[in-house]
């Protein structure tokens, strides 16, 4: 199937960060990380040519495709599928509870708006009981390489690849990247390489915390201020030296190490100590 001559006949949207998959190892790649079944609910994101949707059809019971741009949706329009359904509108503003339950998502999305689409999905780590991330079970995602590095990094990965978006999306799912995509598999081509993530969405969060919302407060202070320390960044964040001072004393965390090298776990224990000694 050449999907390169396909793609050819369309002018990509700079402004929408339209890059259109046109490997098709790649596009197998994401149809067998899906594991779609006959039973199965899909909702597309990012749409484009329907080179990925008209494979998506063939194998789900349903398919909610999600696309901003009208010429992309009269496209995929042509797909003679009865079970496609066509959402006219930004993901952003799309409730996905509405689809059904246990869904899988699959999404090629724009760079510039990648944490804002997975914040939509997977609901902020102090938002319990988001609806459309009650409604998925896992998510299929491409991603630029160096944002697949950064939701899947810990402690231990270079300082600049853990942070909020790591927390973000290991908080609420398994994350675990599965291939990096080069830029030559979509045309236009990119001026970087991509990866196809998948997360499996947890059905407890990460960590049980008495307090989320302060937790997610801790882990902004954390990464607010990268070059501070950590007593620094809290403080500055608004928490009172005495409660900071103690709480890295009692956890045995030196007061001069930076935020980013506490795990997960260890941020959790530093935010249900420090909620204790306020």
């Amino acid at each position: 199937m050449n999907y390169l001559e396909r793609a050819k006949k369309f002018r990509a949207k700079k402004r929408l960060g339209q890059n259109f998959l046109i490997d098709e190892s790649a596009i197998e790649t994401i149809l067998d990380e899906a594991d779609i079944s006959s039973n199965d609910t899909v909702v597309e994101i990012g749409s484009g040519l329907g080179f990925v949707t008209e494979q998506l059809v063939k194998l789900a019971k349903k398919v909610y495709a999600v696309e901003l741009d009208e010429d992309m949706v009269n496209e995929i329009s042509k797909i003679p599928a009865d079970n496609l359904e066509i959402i006219h509108q930004d993901i952003l503003k799309t409730d996905l509870s509405e689809f059904g339950n246990n869904m899988t998502v699959v999404a090629n999305i724009p760079y510039y708006i990648t944490s804002p689409i997975l914040a939509h999905l997977l609901g902020e780590v102090d938002d319990l009981n988001n609806k459309n991330r009650n409604s998925i079970s896992k998510i299929i995602l491409m991603v630029q390489y160096e944002v697949a590095k950064r939701l899947t990094a810990d402690e231990k990965s270079p300082s600049k690849e853990f942070g909020l978006l790591s927390i973000l999306a290991q908080f609420n799912s398994e994350v675990k990247l599965i291939r990096k995509i080069g830029a030559r598999s979509f045309f236009p081509s990119p001026k970087v390489d991509s990866a196809i993530v998948k997360l499996t969405v947890r059905k407890k969060p990460f960590l049980k915390l008495t307090n989320y919302t302060f937790f997610r407060k801790v882990i902004k202070a954390c990464f607010a201020t990268r070059r501070k320390n950590i007593k620094n960044s809290l403080m500055n964040a608004g928490f009172s030296s005495n409660a900071v001072e103690k709480t890295l004393m009692e956890l045995n965390i030196n007061s001069n190490l930076r935020g980013e090298v506490l795990s997960i776990s260890q941020m959790g224990q530093l935010s249900e100590k420090l909620k204790e000694n306020l």
